[in-house]
C-alpha cells in the first residue's frame, strides 16, 4: 500500500516512520498546511492508496489568539486533503481530540455525542472534522487525548525535565483522561487505513489509553517508573490558570474501534515503561 502522510517531525508522525518504511512523509516544506489546496495538490499529484493527516496546530494556549491561523490549519487544510482523496475515492485518516467536548459529566465520551468545544483549539478541530466529513469520500476521524511519547514536549518529558531541578509538583488532578502513547495511535492508524483499503469501517472513532487517570497520578506513575523522589501535590483546575480552558472529562470511549477493527484501547502504564527507559 503506497501511504502519504502529513506530518514528519511531531510525535505522531515520528512513531509512524518508526513503523510505516515505505510511506512517504511530507514535512512542511514539501507540504504547508497554511496552503491547504497546495496540500491537496500534492495527493492528486502523488496518487497514493491512502492518506494519513498526522500534522496539526497543537498549541492550545496560544491558539486563544491565533484562531484563524489554527482554523486554517486544523480545518481548511484536512478539509482540502479529504476532497482530494474523495475524487480519487481513497481513504483519508484524519486525527482529532477529546478537546471537541466540553468535558462535562463523568462517563466516557461516546463518538456520536453532541460535541461542544471550550476552547478555541477544539473549534478548529470540531470544525476540521465537519470539514472532512463533508468531503463525502472514505475516511476515518481518530480522536484521542493526552498523547505522549519520548519524543518533542508532552507531559511525560515535561515532568521528567522538571525532576531534574524540583523535588516537588504541583499538578491538576481534576481533569481526567486517558494517556495515549504516540506509538499504540501510529500502529492503529496503519491498521485502519489497511482496512479501510479493503472496504472495512469509516467514520468517527475513539482512541485512547486505559485505565482513565488524572494528570496527577500520571505524574505519579512517571516518577515512580522513572525511580525519581518527586513529591506531587493536587491541585484543581483553578488553581493551575492558563489561556486556554480545558475539559475536566476527557475519558473516551473506544468500544467503536473495537467493534470495527478489532483494536482495544493500549495499557498507557505499560507503554510509560519503554518511553521512560528510552529517555533516561
Amino acid at each position: 500500500m503506497s501511504l502519504l502522510v502529513f506530518g514528519a517531525t511531531g510525535q505522531l508522525a515520528v512513531a509512524l516512520r518508526r513503523l510505516a518504511y515505505d510511506a512517504q512523509f511530507l514535512d512542511r516544506a514539501a507540504a504547508d498546511l497554511t496552503h491547504p489546496e497546495a496540500c491537496a495538490a500534492v495527493i492528486r499529484a502523488t496518487g497514493p492508496s491512502a492518506v494519513i493527516n498526522a500534522a496539526a496546530y497543537t498549541g492550545v494556549d496560544r491558539a486563544e489568539e491565533e484562531e484563524a491561523l489554527a482554523r486554517l490549519i486544523n480545518a481548511e487544510a484536512p478539509g482540502a486533503m479529504a476532497r482530494a482523496c474523495a475524487e480519487l475515492d481513497i481513504p483519508f485518516l484524519h486525527v482529532s481530540t477529546d478537546y471537541v467536548f466540553d468535558g462535562s459529566g463523568h462517563s466516557p465520551w461516546r463518538p456520536d455525542d453532541p460535541i461542544a468545544p471550550i476552547n478555541a483549539y477544539g473549534r478548529s478541530k470540531a470544525d476540521g472534522e465537519a470539514a472532512v466529513r463533508a468531503a463525502g469520500g472514505p475516511h476515518a476521524i481518530l480522536r484521542t487525548s493526552w498523547v505522549f511519547s519520548a519524543t518533542g514536549r508532552n507531559f511525560v518529558t515535561t515532568m521528567l525535565q522538571l525532576s531534574e531541578c524540583r523535588d516537588v509538583l504541583k499538578v491538576v488532578d481534576d481533569q481526567i483522561g486517558g494517556p495515549t502513547p504516540a506509538l499504540s495511535i501510529a500502529e492503529t492508524l496503519l491498521q485502519m487505513a489497511g482496512a479501510m483499503k479493503a472496504g472495512q469501517g469509516g467514520g468517527t472513532y475513539h482512541y485512547a489509553g486505559a485505565p482513565a487517570t488524572s494528570w496527577k497520578c500520571f505524574a505519579r506513575e512517571t516518577f515512580a517508573t522513572a525511580d525519581r523522589a518527586v513529591e506531587v501535590v493536587g491541585i484543581p483546575t483553578s488553581g493551575y490558570p492558563t489561556p486556554a480552558k480545558r475539559p475536566l472529562n476527557s475519558r473516551l470511549d473506544c468500544s467503536a474501534l473495537q467493534r470495527d477493527f478489532g483494536i482495544s484501547p493500549p495499557d498507557w502504564r505499560l507503554a510509560l515503561e519503554d518511553i521512560v527507559k528510552e529517555l533516561t
